[in-house]
């Protein structure tokens, strides 16, 4: 039985309307149509989110104090940092790729954990949300995805075993420090309950509140998921009560939008596998490698795990994506009823994996900062990078461009009229 005071969600992959029911401990609410995730119950509170928080930050910062690698050849070292790897392609004339680096490996980490503690301290505290509380919780969970301390993490063992028969590696202080930052970010937010944070900052619509709109005009923000009643049936509904972003009913363009970035990304990947990604150079001799001569000598030298992962990472991750995202694409222009929980599920697949296909970019960058040997061993990237790093960015671009409701909207706006009558959530 709905209960008038309980808030309701628009569901973010399907649009189907919920009412949730009374958190309770270990439970989680689904979407009883498509299967997401709706909100999760959180046992240690906000407090434990904030000390986890503070830890995060900590962490960091000493991550980036130390050296993280110590690279030694022919009685010569050479130590990098988080940081190295940015300079190096900046100081190599790839200041694009240097900004790149510096931004998803530095600055959207450390925004994220001084976002959180900026929104959540107050509350945890059970004082009023902090001035620009709203903007700034909802600009921590854009950033969530362009965050990629693990895939650094990745990049970074895969650097140690492609340097490990050159030259002697000593892991620095900095190393530990940011294991341990990757460990309590993830422990941090598995223990904040956003939906949590956005009751707290204004609360969510209420049943009662939506039952005299017409459920066909409801609107969900697609950033902090406040359910409004749209003016009109238009794409565009003015500003989110709550978190100020634009309100749509669905995201502007998507389609189109999504057909010129897999075309742009298809037309990069092909530069991006035959150019040169970085060139190694040892005693005044060396050849430029490809992804894929790096993936052969990787298996040449018997190093199976790792290069499979750079395979599928480097190679397989953005085939998979392109190919993918076009299905879903063709699947909703041609308004097909079929299998949308399946579709559904391959748009969060795509949305989750496509992130990691960084690995090689940091492993270049950490190459780059490590060898500079002068006569004796020398790695410095090449266009190729630029190329891969491209295609990387724009599928990631092309899957936040998509909206998933779409395949539920076809035929147009069939689906939601079959569900435009309010459900519970399932626990």
């Amino acid at each position: 039985m709905t209960a008038p005071d309980h808030p309701i969600l628009l569901c973010h992959d399907c649009g189907a309307p919920h009412a949730l029911p009374p958190a309770l401990p270990g439970h989680r609410a689904e979407c009883r149509r498509c299967g997401a995730v709706l909100r999760h119950f959180r046992t240690g509170g906000l407090g434990h989110a904030v000390a986890l928080a503070i830890a995060s930050t900590i962490l960091f910062v000493t991550a980036n104090l130390f050296p993280i690698l110590t690279f030694e050849l022919e009685g010569r070292a050479q130590t990098a940092t988080l940081l190295s790897g940015s300079v190096a392609l900046w100081d190599g004339g790839y200041e694009v790729l240097g900004v790149l680096v510096f931004f998803v490996l530095f600055l959207a980490p450390l925004a994220q954990v001084l976002g959180t503690l900026y929104v959540v301290m107050p509350l945890a505290a059970g004082r009023t949300a902090a001035p620009g509380a709203a903007w700034t919780f909802r600009t921590v969970a854009r950033l969530r995805r362009w965050a990629m301390a693990e895939v650094f993490l990745l990049g970074l063992i895969v650097a140690y075993v492609k340097l490990s028969d050159l030259a002697e590696l000593e892991p620095g202080a900095s190393l530990a420090a940011l294991v341990a930052f990757i460990l309590v970010q993830v422990w941090g937010e598995a223990s904040l309950s956003p939906f949590e944070v956005w009751e707290r900052i204004a609360p969510q619509t209420r049943v009662a509140q939506a039952a005299s709109a017409d459920p066909e005009r409801l609107t969900a923000c697609h950033d902090c998921h406040q359910v409004v009643a749209g003016a009109d049936g238009g794409e565009s509904q003015g500003a989110c009560p709550r978190c100020g972003a634009r309100l749509h009913h669905r995201k502007p363009n998507s389609l189109p939008r999504g057909w010129a970035l897999i075309s742009a990304a298809t037309i990069l990947y092909i530069p991006a596998n035959l150019l040169p990604i970085m060139t190694v150079v040892y005693f005044g001799a060396g050849q430029p490698d490809t992804i894929l001569s790096g993936v052969e000598a990787l298996i040449a030298a018997e190093m199976w795990p790792v290069a499979l992962l750079v395979f599928f990472a480097s190679i397989t991750v953005p085939v998979l994506k392109l190919i993918g995202l076009a299905y879903l694409l063709w699947t909703v222009q041609r308004g097909s009823p079929k299998r949308q929980r399946d579709r559904t599920r391959l748009y969060r697949l795509i949305e989750g994996v496509g992130r990691w296909s960084m690995v090689d970019i940091f492993m270049i960058s950490l190459l780059a900062a490590l060898v500079q040997l002068g006569a004796i061993a020398t790695i410095h990237a090449e266009i190729g990078a630029v190329a891969f790093a491209a295609v990387v960015i724009i599928t990631m671009l092309a899957s936040d461009s998509f909206d998933p409701r779409l395949i539920w909207d076809s035929p147009p706006r069939r689906a939601q009229r079959q569900d435009s009558s309010m459900i519970d959530a399932h626990d």
